[in-house]
């Protein structure tokens, strides 16, 4: 079976957008601000749901922060739909100071020493703990013996300071963004209910006129 792409353009022009979106990061993130301010529950639940998706960017699943997002957002009882657009606070322009800031705070609280940011070192760990997940992938159906020596010294010194650093930073981020989030997102809704009501008003009354 053949599975065609949907989508026509070029791959490169899609993986471009990936990092720069059309029209750029600012409307982009108008449209995400605004399909958050119309989602229809209190300002707290979806406030909550923010701190969680701004929360879980400072973790370090990667691959796995709308599903994180969410099961904090279900234990906090905060709006869903609004974690999974808030990880939007995730994106490859704060991705690197965020970190950068996560893996020194990490290294600080657990008393070790931190490799210098995005030298040839970080990047071998990487490259090791890639290396072996496709090494004891293969292993699984050939006579190769898994080898683990890259994924626990990248789990050691990059992954779990990451993750560990990133508490801190995480809730006072998370914290400001629900803080200020609650009064815009009141004060949109009443300002659309008083809009709504006006209109309704409006009709009622052209109603009663041609009535």
């Amino acid at each position: 079976m053949v599975f065609k792409r949907r989508d026509p353009r070029p791959l490169w022009k899609i993986l471009v957008e990936v990092f720069w979106p059309r029209g750029g990061w600012g409307r982009a993130f108008e449209y995400v601000k605004h399909r958050v301010r119309r989602l229809p529950d209190t300002p707290q639940k979806i406030s909550r749901g923010i701190w969680a998706g701004v929360f879980t960017t400072f973790t370090p699943f990667y691959m796995l922060h709308f599903v994180v997002a969410a099961l904090i957002a279900r234990v906090m009882r905060g709006n869903i739909l609004a974690a999974l657009m808030a990880t939007f606070f995730g994106n490859p322009l704060t991705y690197v100071p965020i970190g950068v800031i996560s893996l020194n705070t990490g290294h600080f609280l657990l008393g070790s020493r931190p490799a210098e940011q995005f030298d040839e070192s970080l990047i071998a760990k990487f490259t090791g703990a890639g290396h072996d997940l496709w090494h004891n992938f293969k292993a699984i159906f050939t006579p190769a013996k898994a080898d683990w020596q890259h994924l626990h010294i990248f789990y050691d010194e990059v992954f779990f300071p990451y993750m560990v650093g990133g508490i801190i930073p995480g809730v006072v981020a998370a914290t400001i963004c629900y803080y200020l989030s609650v009064p815009l997102i009141s004060a949109y809704q009443n300002r659309r209910r008083k809009a709504l009501r006006a209109k309704l008003d409006q009709l009622k009354n052209s109603a009663e006129k041609d009535g």
